[in-house]
């Protein structure tokens, strides 16, 4: 009797192993399986169980959380959303999450590990901290100066601190509220299809996702190529370039817009923007010279992500000699965002070093405690810091006396460059008006401040379009905005 109980019990004793070693490999093996398999909502509903972290701008959060009393019970809130959706994205309980809603997804949604006082502990059992915080570069007077200026019109702004490429503006115009896609109710989806319907494509990140041809813009790189490489030696000697310039193995001739082009010495020709002497002058480098001078500024880097990705701005390096040409002054095939270009502005007021650009700061939990930091960002030499100061001079006297005098801001050194690209089929698309600049005040040591402007609005008159007259007052106000902000905060 005594030997049927002991097998009895050995018996049990099996098949509690074989129960533990089940919920074991349940638990530890096949977690994640279960996790990702669609008939499982307990993550979904765990997900939206608890607020989201917020997204911050200047201490003050631009995102909430908002309890719905349904079975995904927090939807995601937004304070002046079309004017941070292009740094903080959607998220949305149907349709994902983007930008920085997306990047920072783990540490908002509260399921990355170093929020929790013990990861390890956190990793074994899989729970839940409290969402986190993203605390963003971004400088909301800058931000709704950008936002403002461009008044719904399409087009886009990016403003950088070049001593640290801090992003301090990122507007893209037309926008739209991402709180419209938070939700799963009926309207969520009508308004998905609207924005997805819409021909002036709201959802598009214009500042970093649309590439555009920089036009007279791409001169800066240009004039900096020439500078380097000695094929230019002082601002004021005449250039020897025609007017107008035939493009090198072809019959078609290059015009410029007004006179006086011939012969120009670069200041000049910087000055009131001679497609000729430009054209000429990236002949004269050369393509290999002027491929690695792009290189330098940012364009070709399909990597760049300030955290999410930034479309790749391209500068061919296979052209024949007349598609170099057309690619010097920021036509043929030669794209660039808004970000890339206040990059070239940005590499120029800092000696000719490029910082990679970034957008967030630190991330933190609930309370405020850092999680993690930005740290040191990486640095290029874009050209030499002699040609950088010729580059700015050559800005400068485009603001004082050129096409950009409405860049202009009293008590502060300002530098600037327009440019009006041509596109579409012949050219017959109304032209995209762009402005790139940097500024800093009279008593500043070095520039704050490097913006790029782009406007496709193409309701304007076709003669008003132009860098100077539409691109230039809304840098102008982005400039004015950060230079003021510095100087309260005393730096």
């Amino acid at each position: 009797m005594t030997r049927h109980i002991k097998h009895a019990g050995f018996f049990c004793a099996l098949l509690l192993v074989a129960l533990l070693v089940g919920a074991a490999r349940i638990q530890l093996v096949n977690t994640r399986s279960y996790d990702a398999n669609p008939a499982n909502r307990r993550t979904t509903i765990a997900r939206y169980d608890q607020p989201r972290g917020d997204i911050m701008v200047a201490g003050e959060s631009v995102t909430g959380s908002r309890d719905s009393g349904e079975q995904l019970r927090y939807e995601r809130t937004y304070r002046d959303g079309p004017l941070y959706a292009p740094v903080t994205g959607f998220a949305s309980q149907v349709y994902g999450t983007t930008l920085l809603e997306h990047t920072g997804d783990t540490v908002l949604s509260g399921t990355d590990p170093m929020l929790a006082p013990f990861p390890i502990w956190h990793d074994l059992t899989r729970a839940q901290s409290a969402g986190g915080n993203i605390v963003t570069t971004l400088d909301p007077g800058a931000q709704q100066a950008a936002y403002e200026g461009l008044d719904g019109r399409k087009g886009a702004v990016a403003a950088i601190e070049p001593a640290t490429g801090r992003v301090l503006a990122l507007v893209s115009s037309p926008s739209y509220d991402p709180a419209a896609l938070s939700g799963n109710a009926a309207a969520t989806a009508r308004s998905w299809a609207r924005l997805n319907s819409d021909p002036d494509k709201p959802m598009l990140n214009r500042a970093v996702r649309q590439t555009y041809p920089p036009g007279s813009t791409f001169k800066v790189v240009t004039a900096a190529a020439a500078l380097d490489a000695g094929v230019v030696t002082d601002l004021d000697e005449p250039t020897r370039s025609p007017d107008p310039y035939r493009l090198p193995g072809t019959t078609t001739s290059l015009m410029n817009e007004g006179e006086g082009c011939e012969d120009a010495p670069l200041r000049d020709a910087f000055e009131w923007s001679c497609n000729t002497v430009f054209a000429k002058l990236g002949v004269d480098v050369g393509l290999r010279r002027m491929s690695a001078t792009a290189k330098g500024f940012g364009f070709n880097d399909a990597g760049l992500r300030i955290p999410f990705s930034v479309a790749p701005s391209t500068f061919d390096t296979t052209l024949d000699r007349a598609q170099l040409a057309l690619s010097s002054i920021g036509q043929y095939n030669t794209r660039a965002t808004p970000l890339q270009m206040a990059m070239v502005a940005a590499a120029v007021a800092n000696e000719g070093q490029l910082r990679s650009p970034y957008l967030v700061e630190r991330t933190t939990t609930k309370h405020g405690t850092t999680v993690a930091t930005a740290g040191s960002r990486p640095v290029r030499q874009a050209m030499r810091p002699e040609t950088a100061d010729r580059v700015k001079e050559l800005m400068e006297d485009v603001v004082t006396e050129g096409t950009g005098t409405n860049a202009a801001i009293p008590g502060a050194v300002v530098g600037g460059k327009t440019g009006t690209a041509q596109h579409g089929i012949g050219n017959a698309g109304v032209p995209y008006a762009w402005f790139v600049s940097w500024a800093q005040r009279d008593r500043d040591i070095a520039p704050k401040v490097a913006v790029a402007v782009v406007v496709e609005d193409a309701s304007a008159n076709r003669g008003d379009i132009t860098g100077g007259g539409v691109a230039a007052p809304i840098a102008r106000a982005v400039m004015e905005s950060v230079l003021n902000s510095s100087s309260d905060d005393g730096s």
